[in-house]
């Protein structure tokens, strides 16, 4: 959409992008090791590091619910402990996105939820565990730079290691 703005003497035009929310998982295992899927990503023309994360767009789910089943879905994982870690908002100037971040611990292999079917980018997804500090050097080094994963493996490592 395209809103009008009113400054004054003149108004303008700001584009907005509406967005339903979403909810993204940093999945940390016993070893402090975190849940790493590389998805397909066309505007970025690469494969890229991310941590799993989704869009709420199941009527009725909290982002609570919507992390735990993009976290079945990608990462084949489900977890035991829950915490909200922070919410973002990636892109203000053009859209209301706000992302919300858990920290998923006490994690464990899952089957996907009954009628998930990875398609398109999913279906070429892969997974791993690679140790936190590993992900935060790579963070540093600019070899990650999703905004999901960058911000929500710092914050984790500053929770762990202050």
């Amino acid at each position: 959409r395209i809103d009008q703005l009113d400054a004054g003497a003149t108004t303008f035009g700001r584009d907005v992008m509406e967005h339903p929310g979403a909810a993204a998982v940093v999945a940390l295992d016993d070893d402090e090791r975190v849940l790493i899927v590389r998805q397909y990503r066309h505007a970025a023309q690469r494969r890229m590091v991310e941590i799993p994360a989704g869009l709420l767009d199941v009527d009725g789910e909290s982002p609570l619910e919507a992390a735990k089943r993009e976290l079945r879905e990608e990462g084949l994982t489900e977890a035991a402990s829950w915490r909200p870690l922070f919410t973002l908002t990636p892109q203000p100037g053009i859209s209301t996105e706000q992302v919300h971040v858990f920290l998923a611990e006490q994690t464990s292999e899952s089957a996907a939820p009954d009628g998930f079917e990875p398609e398109h980018e999913e279906a070429s997804m892969t997974r791993e565990w690679v140790p936190l500090a590993d992900v935060v050097d790579a963070v540093l080094a600019g070899r990650v730079t999703n905004a999901l994963t960058v911000a929500g493996s710092l914050a984790v490592w500053h929770l762990r290691h202050g």
